[in-house]
């Protein structure tokens, strides 16, 4: 029991940040059809931008406490990353907009592989060690231990989910990226931007990818240029899962690719005393994929055009 109550909380704190990077690919693939798969990378950049922040200020600025510092360098992160993937949309994807289909998706393949290198230029290629900034003592619940990152994680996964659903069900902005998911020229018709509501549609993503990226480096403590490249690769396989252009789909199925990976990889290395469980964790991921892209292309919540923002 402690064994499942473990793997679950580990679970749910992958699957949450799994689920905010996914969604930034169902929005964008709701509003124009486009995979971004620079999407990881952004994520990448997002969490060393953090960790340059915070290098900067522990030095220049000793006595400020650990989450005033997380916090400031959050925020730069999310301005970094919204600035980027704004870019990227108006440099490398508008122009390809009417193009075919496949153009745009090997600009999105050349642009991951483009932001990695600039990262490795930038930031070198070594790993680098993000530093601990909030409290490290472990909570018991029921045998199970959580460390007050991961409760940080969660509780800021779903305050993100909760601005985001207000957001896109109650704005005038929301309305705009439904109208244009739903039919662009008629949107254009009726006073919508179509340009303007997928330029904010990216940004918003990329503000997601970035507080991903940001707790993903506090909860595993190191970063590194090609660290956005798998966990973007599986929150594309959780949009696929929850069924792609669907903001509740995607929230579910990175939470539940989340906790099949970690149960998992759990009991496998339960059953082989720890010597395999954290080398297969990453075949459950396209495990999932095969089975549901073969039984449910639609995935499991289907894709409802109305929610498609």
């Amino acid at each position: 029991m402690e064994t499942l109550i473990q793997q679950i909380i580990n679970g749910l704190v992958l699957g949450s940040m799994y689920a905010l990077v996914a969604l930034g690919y169902t929005m964008v693939y709701g509003i124009i059809g486009l995979i971004n798969f620079a999407h990881g990378e952004v994520l990448m950049v997002g969490a060393l931008t953090s960790w340059s922040i915070i290098g900067m200020m522990q030095e220049a600025m000793p006595g400020t406490p650990g989450w005033l510092i997380l916090l400031i360098s959050l925020v730069i992160a999310c301005i970094v990353a919204a600035a980027l993937n704004f870019t990227i949309e108006k440099v490398a994807y508008r122009p390809l907009r009417n193009s075919p289909r496949l153009a745009p998706l090997i600009t999105a393949i050349g642009m991951s592989l483009l932001l990695q290198t600039l990262a490795m230029i930038i930031w070198k290629p070594n790993y680098k060690p993000y530093p601990n900034l909030l409290p490290s003592v472990p909570y018991d619940i029921g045998g199970a231990v959580i460390t007050f990152t991961q409760i940080m994680i969660l509780g800021m996964t779903a305050m993100s989910l909760a601005v985001l659903m207000w957001l896109v069900h109650y704005t005038r902005l929301g309305r705009a990226m439904r109208a244009t998911a739903e039919n662009p020229r008629v949107a254009a018709l009726m006073g919508v931007k179509p340009n303007v509501v997928i330029s904010a549609t990216f940004v918003i993503g990329a503000v997601l990818a970035a507080i991903a990226g940001v707790m993903w480096a506090a909860n595993y403590g190191t970063v590194q240029h090609t660290m956005g490249f798998l966990p973007g690769l599986k929150a594309f396989t959780a949009a696929v899962f929850g069924g792609i252009g669907n903001l509740a789909g995607a929230v579910v199925g990175g939470v539940l690719l989340g906790l099949i990976e970690s149960l998992g990889a759990g009991y496998i290395g339960v059953l082989t005393g720890g010597v395999l469980g954290s080398h297969y964790s990453d075949i459950f991921a396209f495990i999932v994929l095969i089975i549901v892209l073969t039984l449910r292309p639609s995935g499991l919540l289907g894709e409802r055009v109305a929610d498609r923002a």
